[in-house]
């Protein structure tokens, strides 16, 4: 499908001569960000862990702490409750090992995908009064379950929620403490902290009340750095701000002193040299959120807090077992959704249903892999998409979205069809029974008919800035790299360059499925594409979209383009 480039305002003239200090393409990097004070600017290229922000911002950090350690003191038991996603885990385990160290009564809960779902559920808390708990501290969910917070409340249990995600309409949570960023009224200055962010936010506040030497306290403080970072970037959250901060101290952490567990997932992901943000996001975890999405995720849990190397190599390799079956089930549901897709793709948004295996009486797709499917369909066709699956006591639903279309307020516009749902704009959960499917499903389709029906459904290129090729030398990716890491809100930047001759042309790979073109002294290289841009030919004049970026090979570091699009020049 044919993208639209959108190439980002230019600067202006006026905007340069303020700041001399910065080149031209700096500058404009900065100001796509929306960082035009030089404040921000310095504090933006010159991140440091002395801006992270107080944890005691936090109107209800405070009293959250008091409670926690009264437990600790007391010697009751307290149950770290988590959730299965990479978020989830990386939250349970800062959480645990912090409060483990300091003496603290700790058992661990996640909640199966399948049996359970996302959220507290009442059968858990049964188990908890049952087994004498007095202390439930949620990491990386709650905030949706008022429900099941009066029923703990009710059975004598205390309840500190800690969660990032947005509110419900009905906001209310009594009885309970509550950490969250995105909360009415919340002082915390930083909103879009994950998971992972706000567990070691609490462990921080903890840590500062503990009676240890500063020295060991700073080293708690920087030992679970690795796992924020890792959590961090897993849930896709803003990497500008505190998160930025988070995630360049945390590779820090990662790089210099690597856990037993995640130093052999970083082995079996064949993850050579220094580890970056890329390396997390589509290696390590991917690989921590296939236990929760095949199996359960207590095996990436155990991992990330073992200090037993061969236990560490064992479940590292069970965890890249399971990594591989989920790519595959992955790619045959996205298979059968699309055989149903009409040629154009006229619908607003793309809804797959699972058939039922009328043989076996059980669901044909895996609940864990269906907001990958969704993804997929949601950046192949750029419309919001719905995948939705049988399960035992009704169906379940994820979905993904683009920017034009917010996924949890179409929810909350159906949610007299829902049981739960949860989510973000861009990305949804959902429950549901199976009398209401119809309903629901018809629902989603006529609010994108009416949202949608004037947008431009056509996948889009955000281009940061026009360059000329000259312009791409070292001092060009120096300048890029100190604006890592990379991620949402932060992405690796994309330039675009007009009228670039093609000098030479050569395929790549076994199969010659690769291709490289040189503009002038420039080679620009482009994995898989070479059927696609087969008709391209030595002398023809094209505009490229590409990354710059450093071709490290055999010793040797050389600059080089990776392209992202090509279109023949017309002019």
């Amino acid at each position: 499908m044919e993208k639209i480039w959108q190439v980002m305002p230019k600067i202006d003239n006026d905007f340069i001569k303020k700041y001399p200090e910065y080149n031209r393409v700096v500058l404009q990097l900065l100001f796509n960000r929306n960082l035009k004070d030089k404040k921000e600017m310095e504090k933006f290229l010159n991140p440091s862990a002395d801006d992270f922000f107080d944890p005691f911002l936090f109107n209800q950090m405070a009293a959250g702490v008091d409670l926690i350690i009264k437990h600790i003191k007391a010697g009751n038991k307290i149950v770290v409750y988590g959730d299965y996603d990479a978020d989830g885990v990386t939250s349970t385990a800062i959480l645990s090992e912090v409060l483990t160290i300091l003496k603290a009564k700790i058992e661990i809960y996640i909640p199966d995908r399948a049996s359970e779902g996302y959220g507290l559920n009442k059968k858990a808390i049964d188990e908890f009064i049952k087994n004498d708990l007095k202390l439930i501290i949620t990491v990386d969910g709650g905030i949706r379950n008022k429900e099941e917070v009066e029923y703990a409340r009710e059975k004598g249990l205390d309840i500190i929620i800690t969660d990032h995600h947005v509110a419900p309409e009905e906001k209310d949570l009594p009885g309970c403490l509550l950490i969250n960023p995105n909360v009415e009224k919340e002082n915390y200055p930083f909103k879009n902290l994950a998971g992972a962010g706000v567990a070691a936010k609490l462990a921080e506040a903890i840590i500062s009340q503990a009676k240890l030497g500063e020295g060991i306290k700073q080293k708690l403080r920087e030992q679970i750095l690795d796992l924020a970072a890792v959590g961090t970037i897993a849930d896709c959250v803003s990497l500008l701000g505190e998160n930025r901060i988070l995630v360049k101290e945390g590779l820090k952490v990662l790089n210099k002193n690597k856990r037993v567990g995640l130093g052999e997932l970083i082995k079996v992901a064949q993850v050579n040299g220094q580890i970056e943000e890329w390396n997390i996001g589509f290696q390590i975890a991917p690989r921590l959120n296939a236990a929760g999405r095949m199996e359960h995720a207590n095996t990436a849990f155990e991992l990330l807090v073992t200090k037993n190397q061969e236990e560490a190599e064992a479940l590292a390799r069970r965890l890249n077992n399971r990594n591989m079956d989920r790519q595959k089930i992955t790619e045959e549901i996205l298979a059968a959704i699309e055989k149903k897709i009409t040629t154009g793709a006229e619908d607003k948004i793309i809804i797959g249903v699972c058939p039922l295996d009328k043989e076996k009486e059980q669901e044909v797709w895996n609940e864990g892999v269906i907001g990958l499917v969704a993804g997929k369909l949601c950046d192949k066709y750029y419309r919001p998409a719905l995948v939705i699956t049988k399960g035992k006591d009704g169906y379940k639903g994820s979905g993904r979205s683009i920017g034009e279309f917010n996924i949890i307020a179409a929810l909350e516009e159906g949610k007299e069809f829902l049981e739960r749902y949860g989510g973000h704009p861009a990305a949804c959960g959902f429950s549901l029974k199976e009398k209401n499917l119809e309903k629901f499903t018809d629902k989603m389709k006529k609010l994108a008919e009416i949202k949608l029906a004037k947008a431009d459904l056509r996948p889009k290129l955000e281009i940061e800035a026009e360059l000329d090729l000259g312009e791409v030398d070292a001092n060009l990716i120096k300048d890029i790299v100190s604006f890592s890491p990379f991620g949402q809100d932060n992405p690796k930047p994309k330039f675009v360059s007009f009228g670039a001759q093609i000098r030479d042309m050569v395929n790549m790979g076994i199969d010659g499925q690769h291709i490289k073109f040189r503009f002038n002294g420039l080679w620009a290289v482009a994995f898989g594409r070479s059927e696609e841009w087969k008709n391209f030919k030595i002398g023809d004049k094209v505009d490229i979209v590409y990354y710059a970026e450093n071709n490290n090979f055999n010793g040797r570091s050389e600059v080089q383009l990776k392209l992202v699009d090509v279109k023949m020049n017309n002019e």
